[in-house]
C-alpha cells in the first residue's frame, strides 16, 4: 500500500525535497511560466528553508530537456577551484587533503549563475518573479527542520565563539532555535532584494535582467563581499587551525555557467542522459550497462539474486569513478571507453555468486587505472563536539557512527512536455562561516579533489572538483519521460539507480518505485573527507525477508540493516501516459512533497 497516492495533473507537476518549495514553484505557473521558472523558483526557496543542505553559495547541475527544440541539456552550476589553488599551495599548508570544512575547500559558487543562466535561456518570468517566493520566506519566515535544528544546536558553541556571523544569522538571542521554531534570514533577503533590483536596473529585457544579476552576483556587490571577506578573515576549520581562504573577487569574475551536451545511454527502451565525468552522474550509465545483460525481473524484486548483482554492479561502476572521473577540460577521462559494450561485458564478467571486498576499476581501452591511496586520517578530537563535526565534510549530524550526507531536489515538467531535475547542494550552514552583508557561507566542494598529482580528480586553478551532484533525465522514442534525482552525497546514484529499476525491470508506477525498500554498498571510499570505505557492507532497509538478509550474509556481504524508509528522497516528474503530467516524491523524512496541477 502506498504512503502517497500517484500523482496526476493537466498542466504542470513540480516535486522537491520541501514542501514549500514545491508550492512555490507550483505558484509560478500563475504568472505565467513553464518547468524551468518553476525549478528556479523552487530552488531559491530550498536555499531558504534548507540551509543546513545548501545555499547560494553552493553548487548545482541542472538536466534539461527543452520540448521546443527537443533537446536534453546540462546547465553547470558546479563552480571551479580558485586560480590559487594547487597541490604544492595546500600541501604547504600542512595538508595532505582539503579541509572538509571552511575557507580552504570553497570553489566559485555556481547555483546563482546556473540558476539565472535556466532562466534567462528556457524560461518566461523575471528575476523578480521567481525569487519572490525565496524573498518572502527570508523575510517573514519559515518552520525550521528538525534536522536543521540539530544542526544548528550542535554547532552552537563554534556559531557564538568563533563563526559570529553564522551566530547571528543561524541563533536566536544567542541560544539554538527548537524544531518548528520560525526562522528568519533578513541579511539573505536583503541580498535577494539587492540583486532584484541590479537586475531591474541593468536592462528591460527578460533575458538583460538575468544577464544583470548574473553580473551583480559574480562581478558586483556578492563578488566585494566575497573578496573582503577570504581576504581578511582566517577562521578556525576541521583542521583546527585558522586558514585563510583561495578564493578571490577575481576567480568569480573569471566564471560563468557552460550548458553542455549530456552522456546518454539507452536501457530497456529508454534514453537516460546525465551530466558528464565532472560529477559523479556517468557512474549511473554504468551500472545500466552492466545491469543489461540480466534478467532482472525474472529474479523478482527484493530477492538475494536482485539484491547482490545490483550491488556488484555498483561497485564495479563506482571503482571506475574512482580511476578515472575529473573535469573533462583538464583530464582524459575516457567515457566512449567506459561506455562500450564490449568494456561492458569484461567487466560484468567479474560479477559472481559471492560479495567482493576488492576494489576493482578497469582498464578502458587499455589504460592502466589508478586510484590513490586513501590516507589513515587521524581520529578527530572528541572535545569540542563542534571539531569533531567540522571533522566530516558532509552535511549530516555526526553521532560518532558512520553518517551519509544529503542535499537537495527538485524536478519540474509541465503539459508542454518541458523537464528540469536537479540537485543543488553545497553552501550549508556547517560548511563555512557566514559572509558578512550576504547573509549565506560558501561551499566547501573543494574537498572532494585529490592533493596527489597526475590523477584526473587532481585538484588545478579553476578546475572543477568532480562533484557527487547527479540528476537525471529519461527520454523513450526521443519524447520526454521522467525527471528524476534524489539527495544522498555517493548513494545518489545507488538510490536513483533502484528506483529506475523498481519502475522499468519491476513495473512499478513511480510514486510505488519511490517508496520501494532501498538498499546500496559502502564499498567505494566516500567524496567527502574524511575519505571512508566499507568493502563488503550492504545497507538494507529493514524491510526485506529476513531470508533474503541471511542469504546475503552467506554469500559475504556484511548487512547493516537501518530503519524502513530511511534511505534517499527521490524526486520524480515527468508526463503521464494517459495525457498531461505526474509526479512522485518519497514519503522518507516527511519532507519531500509533489505538486501537480
Amino acid at each position: 500500500m502506498l504512503h502517497r497516492p500517484d500523482l496526476h495533473g493537466t498542466n504542470c507537476a513540480v516535486s522537491s525535497t520541501h514542501w514549500l518549495a514545491s508550492a512555490a514553484g507550483a505558484a509560478m505557473f500563475d504568472r505565467g511560466g513553464n518547468a524551468f521558472d518553476a525549478a528556479t523558483a523552487a530552488a531559491f526557496v530550498l536555499q531558504v528553508v534548507e540551509p543546513h543542505l545548501n545555499g547560494p553559495g553552493g553548487d548545482v547541475p541542472i538536466v534539461v530537456y527543452d520540448a521546443a527544440s527537443r533537446t536534453t541539456r546540462v546547465v553547470c552550476g558546479q563552480g571551479p577551484m580558485p586560480q590559487a589553488a594547487t597541490p604544492q599551495a595546500l600541501r604547504d599548508r600542512g595538508l595532505d587533503a582539503i579541509p572538509g570544512s571552511g575557507l580552504l575547500a570553497a570553489t566559485v559558487p555556481g547555483a546563482f549563475g546556473a540558476w539565472m543562466r535556466l532562466l534567462r535561456d528556457y524560461g518566461r518570468l523575471r528575476v523578480e518573479d521567481v525569487l519572490a517566493p525565496a524573498i518572502g520566506y527570508a523575510e517573514d519566515g519559515y518552520p525550521l527542520l528538525p534536522k536543521a535544528a540539530e544542526m544548528i544546536d550542535v554547532m552552537a558553541p563554534l556559531f557564538r565563539d568563533e563563526w559570529t556571523e553564522s551566530g547571528r544569522t543561524y541563533l536566536l538571542d544567542g541560544a539554538s532555535p527548537a524544531p518548528g521554531a520560525r526562522m528568519r534570514n533578513p541579511v539573505l533577503a536583503g541580498t535577494y532584494r539587492r540583486l532584484v533590483a541590479e537586475a531591474k536596473a541593468g536592462a528591460g529585457s527578460r533575458e538583460g535582467q538575468a544577464d544583470a544579476a548574473t553580473r551583480a552576483f559574480y562581478e558586483g556587490f556578492v563578488a566585494e563581499a566575497v573578496d573582503k571577506f577570504l581576504a581578511t578573515s582566517e577562521p578556525v576549520d576541521s583542521t583546527g587551525r585558522r586558514n585563510r581562504g583561495l578564493l578571490t573577487g577575481a576567480d568569480l569574475a573569471l566564471w560563468r555557467p557552460a550548458v553542455e551536451d549530456t552522456i546518454a545511454l539507452e536501457y530497456r527502451g529508454l534514453t537516460v542522459h546525465k551530466a558528464g565525468p565532472w560529477s559523479q552522474s556517468p557512474v549511473f550509465l554504468q551500472q545500466l550497462a552492466l545491469l543489461e545483460g540480466y534478467d532482472l525481473a525474472a529474479m523478482g524484486h527484493g530477492s538475494a539474486d536482485h539484491v547482490h548483482t545490483v550491488v556488484e554492479a555498483a561497485k564495479l561502476a563506482f571503482a571506475d569513478r574512482e580511476a578515472w572521473y575529473g573535469d573533462p577540460e583538464f583530464a582524459d577521462v575516457p567515457m566512449a571507453d567506459l561506455l562500450d559494450p564490449g568494456y561492458s561485458a569484461v567487466r560484468r564478467a567479474l560479477i559472481g555468486a559471492t560479495a567482493s571486498g576488492v576494489l576493482r576499476p578497469g582498464s578502458p581501452g587499455g589504460r592502466s587505472p589508478w586510484i590513490p591511496p586513501v590516507l589513515d586520517a587521524p581520529h578527530p578530537p572528541s572535545d569540542p563536539d563542534w571539531l569533531f563535526q567540522l571533522d566530516n565534510g558532509i552535511p549530516t549530524v555526526l553521532r560518532r557512527t558512520a553518517a551519509k550526507g544529503d542535499t537537495c531536489c527538485v524536478s519540474a515538467t509541465d503539459r508542454e512536455g518541458n523537464m528540469v531535475v536537479a540537485t543543488p547542494s553545497g553552501g550549508w550552514l556547517k560548511s563555512s562561516p557566514v559572509v558578512p552583508g550576504l547573509g549565506f557561507p560558501l561551499g566547501t566542494r573543494g574537498q572532494m579533489a585529490w592533493l596527489v598529482d597526475g590523477h584526473n580528480n587532481t585538484v588545478a586553478p579553476g578546475k572543477r572538483p568532480r562533484t557527487t551532484l547527479s540528476p537525471s533525465i529519461a527520454l523513450r522514442d526521443g519524447r520526454p519521460y521522467l525527471a528524476f534525482g534524489t539527495p544522498g552525497g555517493d548513494q545518489q546514484d545507488q538510490w536513483t539507480l533502484g528506483f529506475l529499476l523498481n519502475h522499468v525491470d519491476f513495473g512499478m508506477s513511480p510514486q510505488a518505485a519511490v517508496e520501494a525498500a532501498t538498499f546500496h554498498t559502502d564499498h567505494v571510499p566516500t567524496s567527502f573527507t574524511p575519505r571512508q570505505a566499507r568493502p563488503l557492507a550492504l545497507i538494507m532497509e529493514d524491510a526485506f525477508d529476513p531470508s533474503v538478509v541471511r542469504e546475503l550474509g552467506a554469500r559475504g556481504h556484511e548487512v547493516h540493516l537501518v530503519a524502513p524508509g530511511s534511505l534517499g528522497k527521490v524526486c520524480a516528474t515527468g508526463p503521464h501516459p494517459a495525457g498531461g503530467v505526474l509526479a512522485a516524491a518519497s514519503p522518507r523524512g516527511q519532507q519531500a512533497y509533489a505538486v501537480v496541477r
